[in-house]
């Protein structure tokens, strides 16, 4: 998956993740599996990337605990790639990036895709964090602490 031994992936948990699924097709994966993308086919076909790249990502992704790998779901004999439980805990990341793509990377009126609730068809709330009473944190709010077990 290219890792870069990056000095602070010892003890930042943002290091770590990017050295995870911070390339591109990595992510890009990860959000067509939030899409119902499920056969190495259609990953292929709907993200046009190489084969091989598709592999190796893909094996680094089931190595890592994201994707586990099942027979296919109408009976087949293909295989499919679906979250686990901690690709699911994914989502508000790939979230958080649509947010902020929405905001920041398109003019006015440009047209985009919108991620909407099934249930009332309305676009999702803005991803923010929240302090433990609900509070709205900007990052002068914060800040890291260094030495937690896990």
């Amino acid at each position: 998956m290219g890792k870069h031994q990056n000095k602070q992936a010892d003890t930042c948990p943002v290091a770590r993740s990017v050295e995870l699924i911070g390339d591109r097709w990595s992510l890009l994966i990860v959000r067509d599996a939030f899409n119902g993308t499920r056969r190495f086919s259609s990953f292929q076909r709907d993200l046009g990337v190489a084969r091989s790249i598709l592999t190796d990502r893909l094996r680094g992704l089931v190595d890592a605990g994201i994707f586990t790998i099942q027979p296919a779901s109408d009976g087949t004999s293909y295989l499919e790639y679906v979250l686990t439980p901690a690709g699911k805990r994914l989502f508000p990341v790939v979230v958080a990036l649509r947010q902020w793509g929405e905001q920041h990377l398109f003019q006015a009126g440009e047209t985009h895709s919108q991620l909407i609730e099934t249930g009332s068809g309305k676009p999702l709330g803005l991803m923010q964090p929240t302090a433990q009473d609900g509070r709205v944190l900007l990052p002068e709010e914060t800040q890291v602490q260094g030495g937690l077990p896990s």
